[in-house]
């Protein structure tokens, strides 16, 4: 494992970022490129974006990342469902008319300390790691977009040694491999956001029990017993076990809005509420802005203060907060893509960036008090795109990278 100072690594972050193709921040609109600490929060400044691999990565021991060519790799990928591109949505991955390529990242300056260093865990091979997740004998599960075939999850002990490979005979092949979370009774939840499916798997790596129906996507209405997913992205928890599971990519779900299939014509992003054995308590969702709706369930998190549910509202940069029973409290608006939430063992809320590439420390107004991550890119202590990740003890940051396959390791400052 090989450790990178936090420091060190700054400026070569900022060459990265200047080398690669972008933008003018002046085309995004007039305004400042740049701005001070201010109000607790740290400096910030532009930083452009870098071509997504798409987890097409090789990656060394050391953490070096390689891209392989689209053309070694052709026919190496495979879909076990039917799922449209985007086409009815009015974002369909741009924002303002511009591509995610073409976006300028804000970027906060690092002042809390974090080294970085590569868990060499993962076999050889392409596919990005969506999520990580720890269990309460600090096991480390890993979520990897492998080729069909291939293992997808994994568990690693607090030594990285490998304790367990799950069949995928098991859990079959999880299409777009998404969020992963451990809950109380450190069973494992997997979401295959284009199988339409979200597994509950023991620590022994057999599998409980499966909501909603493999590659079958549709609308969930309990009344008609009919329970289906659209699009699953992430799994979180309440404080006695109910289950939560976000569904719907802003850029993705309103494909199906008033199609023929009486069974999926809703197409919403939506909350979906269960107790821990799978049974329906409730669900709320919207495809449209304003208080008390969203576009987009892309992170998810409970808060273990007072059980209120964070929504990341990726594609309208907002995290929108409810109560556990789906009552409505509160936006906050943010400037960076909400992709994934957490909180830490102090209770403290955390945002994942994203393709913006950094961990974000919040209070609850949504005000930023500190980052972890160069941006985006492949070099030391960057990613393609931020996402779903797990802290210790402490507070430590594991994270995987959608697109490239390799799991960092973001060491906090040791306490004197």
């Amino acid at each position: 494992m090989r450790e990178f100072s936090l420091l060190g690594v700054v400026a070569l972050a900022l060459a990265f970022a200047t080398s690669i193709a972008s933008v003018d921040g002046a085309s995004q609109g007039q305004g400042p490129t740049e701005g001070s600490a201010a109000d607790g929060s740290p400096g910030w400044f532009l930083q452009g974006s870098f071509p997504d691999p798409g987890g097409r990565t090789r990656v060394d021991a050391d953490g070096t990342v390689t891209v392989i060519p689209r053309d070694e790799l052709a026919g190496y990928y495979t879909s076990s469902g039917d799922t449209p591109g985007c086409g009815r949505s009015p974002i369909c991955g741009k924002k303002d008319g511009r591509t995610r390529q073409d976006l300028q990242r804000v970027q906060w300056e690092q002042k809390l300390g974090y080294t970085f260093s590569y868990l060499e865990l993962l076999p050889p091979g392409p596919g990005g790691v969506p999520a990580v997740a720890l269990d309460s004998k600090k096991n480390l599960w890993v979520f990897q977009r492998a080729v069909a075939g291939r293992p997808q999850l994994f568990k690693f002990g607090p030594d990285s040694r490998l304790l367990l490979t799950v069949d995928p005979g098991v859990i079959g092949y999880q299409d777009k491999a998404h969020g992963m979370a451990v809950d109380p009774e450190d069973n494992v939840w997997i979401c295959a956001t284009n199988g339409s499916t979200v597994m509950k798997i023991s620590p022994e790596g057999e599998l409980l029990l499966t909501v909603g129906e493999p590659g079958r996507r549709g609308d969930w209405d309990e009344g008609r017993g009919q329970r289906l997913l659209w699009q699953p992205v992430m799994v979180a928890f309440g404080a006695n076990g109910d289950v939560y599971i976000a569904q719907g990519h802003g850029n993705e779900s309103p494909n199906d809005t008033d199609s023929e299939d009486v069974a999926n014509n809703i197409g919403a992003s939506r909350i979906l509420h269960l107790d821990k054995e799978g049974l329906f308590i409730n669900q709320w969702f919207g495809n449209e802005v304003g208080p008390g709706k969203f576009n987009s369930a892309h992170g998810l998190a409970v808060d273990p203060t007072n059980g209120n549910v964070w929504i990341g509202d990726r594609e309208d940069y907002r995290i929108v907060v409810y109560s556990g029973d789906g009552s409505f409290l509160k936006t906050l608006q943010m400037n960076n893509l909400p992709c994934a939430l957490y909180f830490d063992s102090h209770g403290q809320p955390w945002m994942a960036s994203g393709q913006d590439g950094q961990f974000l420390k919040l209070d609850r107004s949504g005000k930023v008090l500190g980052a972890v991550g160069n941006g985006m890119g492949i070099g030391v202590g960057q990613f393609i795109e931020a996402s779903y990740w797990v802290m210790d003890e402490d507070d430590n940051l594991y994270a995987g990278d959608t697109s490239v396959g390799r799991i960092t390791k973001m060491a906090a400052p040791k306490s004197e």
